[in-house]
């Protein structure tokens, strides 16, 4: 059975433009999918990325209409100056983190929820109402929101180590069990692709 680590900011706009086409993708192939959010910042930092807000007028330009042409593209709604962007990704990532260990709910549902909230509702994900409000509507206990936060420091920092070791550099990104990389929501046809061994 195939398996995916999914490397994944809870504010990347990209992440939500990917909408649920991982989870797709891996019950058609029938493959398993870690989820592991990790600090994006500290990941550009460490792998020769620049923060959006530092990076040349043009690249910042470019962004800003990709983003616009992907959300038509998916149909997905989108504000494309969220009223809580950037925001502390950290709360947001231990409820995934702890969802995941408790089991019972969607994954998939609760990660683009809070996706959704950021980057379609104005909402800000860096607040427990908010996040509560994801877990329930993902089949989760809310209070998870307010358990295992150790934990989830210790997995969260753990995330962003081993995406620096498996070669990951922005969100979203895809890395098989066999070592294939894939970067961006635009390259899930290319992961369905493989999956199907056809690349």
């Amino acid at each position: 059975m195939a398996h995916i680590d999914y490397y994944f900011a809870t504010i990347s706009p990209f992440a939500y433009l990917a909408g649920t086409r991982l989870e797709e993708i891996a019950a058609k192939h029938g493959a398993t999918i870690t989820y592991k959010p990790l600090d994006l910042m500290a990941l550009f930092s460490r792998t020769g990325g620049v923060p959006p807000k530092d990076r040349h007028p043009s690249r910042i330009e470019m962004r800003a209409q990709e983003i616009e042409r992907q959300a038509k593209k998916t149909g997905l709604p989108l504000n494309p100056k969220p009223a809580f962007f950037p925001t502390n990704m950290a709360p947001s990532a231990y409820a995934i983190i702890a969802a995941q260990n408790a089991g019972g709910g969607d994954l998939g549902k609760l990660a683009h929820g809070i996706l959704a909230a950021c980057w379609a509702e104005d909402k800000n994900i860096a607040e427990d109402e908010v996040i509560k409000g994801c877990l329930k509507t993902a089949g989760f206990d809310p209070s998870l929101a307010d358990s295992g936060l150790l934990a989830g420091a210790e997995t969260y920092a753990a995330n962003l180590e081993d995406a620096v070791k498996r070669g990951a550099f922005g969100s979203p990104f895809y890395v098989t069990d066999s070592d294939q990389r894939f970067w961006g929501q635009d390259r899930l046809d290319d992961l369905d692709l493989h999956l199907a061994g056809k690349i």
